[in-house]
């Protein structure tokens, strides 16, 4: 039976900007899985992870494991792993060439780097990473939305709590981001997990979004509902729902959902609730 053929782009499709391809070209270089999780500076567990991830997304085997011997064993490459880290490596490259042509302009670098991730996620806020909180093998990602100057000044004025989410992901896909507090993040979120609500009154919905907002004993898990402000500029009507367009404190745009004949319209005041397992993160690429 015919080897499955290697799908470059369906591996490749996102910014390289993760730890998966240095684990698959440590495992090249050293031919074993806990040699190359140390390398990288991932366990044991994360690296398997990112193995059997990009062998998902290629469509074939990227590494060949040996079971025994005098050395317990190890791993090695197949073909298709070694075009891909070539593949991997040309992209690179190219991608750094245009980057580094266009990163000086105000407003292309940056789109540039956002645009290397595609998803039907319609909600993608760029944000900075905060605070990690670790429970077990779970970890709270606290965020804080990328604003813009003019933007954080308006948020200074309105409240911190209005600029917070987070997302809740595995240690293992923690480490294998290498989050840390300041780093450049993507947080993804889908419109269908977005609750929209009226804003009955300003002062109750900001005392809501600050206690929600506020950190956590270290012996419980964090709140996994963050509620951010916004005003509503499109509305569209449904059976199923209002599909609500909302502008976030500084300008930043997001798509959710009312419940069905909410009698919102453009202008009104609207809280968005969003579930910290319903965020996902991408790196920004560089």
């Amino acid at each position: 039976m015919p080897a499955a053929s290697l799908s470059v782009s369906d591996a490749l499709g996102h910014a390289l900007a993760d730890k998966r391809i240095d684990i698959l070209r440590q495992i090249g270089a050293c031919g074993s899985i806990s040699q190359a999780a140390r390398a990288v500076g991932v366990s044991y567990k994360a690296a398997w992870q990112a193995v059997d991830t990009l062998t998902n997304l290629a469509g074939t085997p990227l590494v060949a494991r040996a079971v025994g011997g005098a050395g317990g064993g190890g791993a090695q490459l197949t073909e298709a792993g070694h075009q891909l880290l070539a593949a991997a490596d040309a992209m690179a490259q190219a991608r750094g060439a245009v980057l580094s042509r266009w990163q000086a302009t105000p407003h292309a670098g940056p789109a540039l780097a956002r645009l290397a991730v595609r998803t039907s996620m319609r909600n993608q806020l760029p944000c900075v990473v905060e605070r990690l909180t670790v429970q077990g093998q779970l970890v709270w990602v606290h965020l804080r939305l990328g604003l813009g100057d003019a933007g954080m000044a308006a948020a200074a004025v309105k409240g911190k709590a209005l600029t917070a989410l987070a997302s809740r992901i595995t240690l293992e896909s923690a480490e294998l981001l290498g989050l840390q507090p300041g780093l450049a993040v993507q947080a993804l979120c889908k419109a269908t997990a977005v609750r929209v609500e009226r804003r009955e009154r300003v002062a109750s919905a900001i005392a809501a979004t600050s206690s929600m907002a506020a950190p956590s004993s270290s012996s419980s898990p964090p709140s996994g509902t963050h509620r951010l402000l916004a005003k509503a500029t499109r509305v569209v009507r449904g059976e199923a729902g209002d599909e609500v367009s909302a502008e976030l404190v500084g300008g930043l745009q997001m798509v959710g959902f009312a419940a069905p004949g909410s009698g919102l319209r453009a202008g009104s005041g609207v809280v968005l609730v969003v579930e910290d397992n319903a965020v996902v993160l991408a790196l920004v690429g560089g």
